[in-house]
Order: structure tokens, then sequence, then C-alpha cells
């Protein structure tokens, strides 16, 4: 007889319990991916949405001298350069109207969020919420198909995907709490809540591929994407191990059934130091144990003989808002939060559009530039973790991390000032931004592309 593979033998030895546990853990990791890979698109398209027109007119300017053509006209027009309504001077200021404007509604619905998903169930809720999140990102990405230009239309939309989005946390949150124990959850947590940054990554990547000739499939592809994983939430989460056990419940034999209610037997364990509940398992032929201790250590050990346990079934009542602040802890860690959500937030929303003003780089490139900033978020989460489960001291690792953000922020600017933008004036040849509307001018100037210029 052939022996057994190795890969095989790895396999079977993992009980079922832990094969569920892993599954809802890459689930739910990849379902809040596919929420912060929807958020993203906004802050890569916001240097396309307004274009620089500075250095195109530079250059175009310094083409037009080479070739010896009389000076130009100024370049920066509504429809070749920014997407109205933000080519006006206090675009800044329009854009960030979408981006508070998507924050405060997602800020007024965590809230209610909260509320609303304790009281239904989870893979329902998180389901509706993922697919009307979809609906929303692609409606944005319309506004490019339909020529959409009323700001109206867009802070509409980002106040709406800003409600539904706010489905995502609460649920995959309980969801990963009800499946993990507290042993190892730094290290956990770390892995796990790496999904932020990896869908950053994902939706920076996606969206730059189609930035400069296409920005609404920036949107319109991962609203696809977030509403695909709704449905695989809808045909695959499980809330809670206790629903397997149900499941597995009512398909077993009618003859191990009392009142409805499976047979569950006493037997003692451990050199008969302890007494344990365990119900048949007839789906998977073997005995599942609870943890339950049902006698004393001190206790004669009956022969092991049926029990009918019957439970009254009740779900925990939801806490109030006033009742989760007095829990110890809640309101520091959430204040640490406020202000590690402050940074995070304002990189997610501004980075790329920053790199892109201070090294003149487009915008493809300077959405891929950003996502150095998630890939260190992947590591020090991890990092912070495992730190965290050695020391067993999660608020003092919390704290140190918070100072050390402090003094990196800092040295973030000054490289940013005095190193990137000097630095990265010009690339050798013009940027494919540049470059492809130079081109479009090429007609109407007669420039010649030996006219393109190098700049040295």
């Amino acid at each position: 007889m052939a022996a057994v593979p190795p890969g095989i033998r790895l396999l079977v030895s993992f009980d079922r319990d832990q094969w569920y546990r892993a599954l809802m853990f890459i689930l739910t990791f990849l379902l809040y991916t596919s929420f912060h890979l929807s958020r993203k698109p906004i802050s890569i398209v916001k240097s396309e949405l307004h274009r620089n027109c500075s250095s195109i007119n530079e250059l175009a300017t310094i083409a037009s001298s080479s070739s010896q053509q009389p000076s130009l006209p100024s370049l920066h027009t509504d429809m070749d350069c920014s997407w109205k309504p933000f080519d006006k001077k206090n675009y800044k200021q329009l854009l960030g109207a979408m981006d508070y404007s998507f924050l405060c509604a997602y800020a007024v619905g965590m809230y209610l969020s909260g509320i609303i998903g304790e009281r239904l169930p989870i893979r329902l809720y998180l389901t509706v919420g993922m697919l009307t999140s979809g609906l929303f990102t692609c409606l944005f990405g319309l506004g490019y198909v339909y020529n959409i230009h009323h700001l109206g239309f867009y802070v509409f939309v980002q106040v709406a995907n800003g409600l539904v989005q706010t489905t995502g946390w609460p649920s995959v949150v309980t969801c990963i709490s009800n499946w993990f124990g507290k042993g190892r959850r730094g290290l956990i947590m770390g892995l796990w809540n790496s999904h932020t940054s990896v869908g950053n990554i994902l939706g920076s990547l996606i969206a730059g591929y189609w930035v400069s000739s296409n920005w609404g499939l920036s949107f319109i592809i991962p609203g696809l994407i977030i509403a695909v994983m709704g449905v695989v939430c809808f045909f695959f989460l499980i809330e809670h191990p206790n629903d397997l056990k149900s499941m597995y419940a009512q398909n077993s034999s009618p003859g191990k059934r009392v009142n409805g209610h499976p047979e569950l037997y006493t037997q003692y364990k451990d050199n008969k130091t302890q007494a344990y509940c365990y119900y048949e398992d007839s789906v998977q032929n073997r005995k599942s144990y609870d943890t339950e201790l049902l006698l004393p250590r001190d206790s004669v050990c009956p022969p092991a003989q049926p029990v009918v346990v019957v439970k009254r079934e009740s779900e925990p009542s939801a806490i109030s808002f006033m009742g989760a602040l007095r829990i110890p802890g809640v309101i520091e860690f959430s204040l640490c939060l406020l202000f590690a959500k402050l940074v995070s937030y304002t990189f997610l929303f501004w980075l790329p559009l920053y790199i892109t003003k201070t090294a003149h780089l487009d915008a493809k490139k300077a959405g891929d530039l950003s996502t150095l900033f998630d890939v260190g978020g992947i590591v020090g989460g991890i990092l912070a973790g495992v730190i965290s489960d050695k020391l067993g001291k999660r608020a003092t690792t919390c704290a140190v991390m918070l100072l050390l953000a402090a003094p990196t922020l800092y040295g973030f600017s000054m490289i940013s000032e005095f190193g990137l933008g000097p630095t990265i004036e010009f690339s050798k040849e013009p940027t494919e931004e540049q470059r492809s509307y130079l081109l479009k001018l090429k007609n109407k100037t007669h420039l010649s592309s030996d006219s393109l210029p190098t700049v040295r």
C-alpha cells in the first residue's frame, strides 16, 4: 500500500473547527479588503480631476520656442486639462468637500450601524451593505461615462457611500471575535487587520491602471469587486461557531434526539478528574466536547449515561452607548484610534495628490508610490501584534507606536520638502500624461514630434 502524501496528512491533521475558523479568517479578511479597495480610487483620481496644467504649459512653451512657433495662448482649458467643476482655483476646497462629505456620513453612520447591526443577522446586514457600496462606487465612475459636471452629484454619492460603508467594520469585527478567543489575539488581529492596507494597495493599483485613460473605470471596477464579494458573503459567511453546532444537531439521526434536543452524555477525562459533556456528531461520526464543567473535581464518578440537557435559547442583549462607554479602556482606546485615523485617512485621501504636486509625477506613478505607506502598515501591524502578545501589555504597545509615529511624520515632511521635490523636478522625458496632452495639441499648434522637449 502506497504511503499517504504528506500534504494529505497535513490536511487531515486539522479538525473541522480549525478548517471553519481558517475559512472565516480568510473570508472576513477579503470582505473588508474589498471595502478599502473601493474607498481608495478617489485619492488616485484627484490628480486627474485637477491636472497639473502648469507643467504642461511649461513644456508646451518650451516646445513652441524650440520650433520657433508663435507664442501659444494659455493651454489651461476646461475641456482639455481638468474636469469640471474641479477646474477652478478653489479645487482643493471642492476635493476636500467630497472627502468630508464621505467622512461625516461615515462617522454618523458608524454610530447607527453599531446599533442596527446588533439587532440584525450579520450576514444579511453585511451583504446589503456591500451591494449598496458597490452601487454607489460605480455611480461615481458613471459621472465620467455620462459627462456629469455637477458637484452636488459627487457629494451625494460620497454621502450615500459613506453611510453604507459603515456596515463593514462592526460586522467583520463581531464575526472574527466570535471565532477567535483571547489567546494570541495580538498576532491574529495584526495579521487580519492588514486587510486595510492590502485593500488600499489593490485599490491604488487598480485605479491607477485606468486613471489617465478612463478614470470612470477606476471606480466601476472596484465597485463591481465589492458587489461580487457581497454575494460571496451571503453564501459563505458563518456568524458564530454555534451556528454550525445547530446545523449538525438538526442533521443528526432522530433516534439520538429527545424532545427535539440532541442527547448529551457525561464522561470523565484526564484520569477521571473532570467531567465534561459531549454530543454525538452523526455527520462526522465523532464526539465533540463542550468546555462546560458538569461535575466538580471531587465528585463521585457515576457510570456514563445519557443525560438530556434542555437549554433556553436566548440571544445576548445589545449594549447601550453609555454602557459601552463604561467599559474600562473604551474611552482611552477610542481617543487613540481617533488620532491614528486622523493621520491614516489624511494619507488615504491626499497622499497621491500630494506626491503628484510635489514630485511632478503622473497620477499612476503617484498612486504606485503611495502604496509604500500601506506596505509599512502591514509590517507595523503584525509587529505590534506579536510584541503585545509577548509582553501582554497592549496599551503600552499602542502608546509606543503612536509616539514613534510623530517624528516619523515630521521626517516624511522634511524629506518631501527638501528631498523628493527638488530631486525629481522633471524626468529626462516628459511624463506620459504630459506627452499625451501635447500630442492632442499637435494638429492645433503644428508641433512636430522632434519638438517635444527633453528637459535637462
